[in-house]
């Protein structure tokens, strides 16, 4: 299978790729340069990693949702 590199340095990973090492949008990819040769591994994420990225309260989890949309607004200003 062949890719090209694009002006941008970009290039596609073929389909048959994708699937068969279930890659996905915004997945991360390890490259790994050994003796003229590169390997590129998907780093696949375990659930772990969202963690407290939305801090429960009481109230509605409607309610808790918005308040940490609000609290990463605040970091953005």
């Amino acid at each position: 299978m062949n890719s090209t590199v694009t002006s941008k340095f970009q290039t596609t990973i073929p389909k048959e790729v994708r699937e068969r090492l279930g890659i996905a949008v915004h997945d991360a990819l390890e490259w790994v340069v050994e003796r003229g040769k590169v390997t590129v591994y998907p780093v696949h994420g375990s659930f772990l990693r969202y963690r407290n990225l939305v801090k429960t309260g009481k109230g509605t989890i409607s309610a808790d949702i918005e308040r940490a949309r609000e609290g990463r607004m605040k970091r953005y200003r």
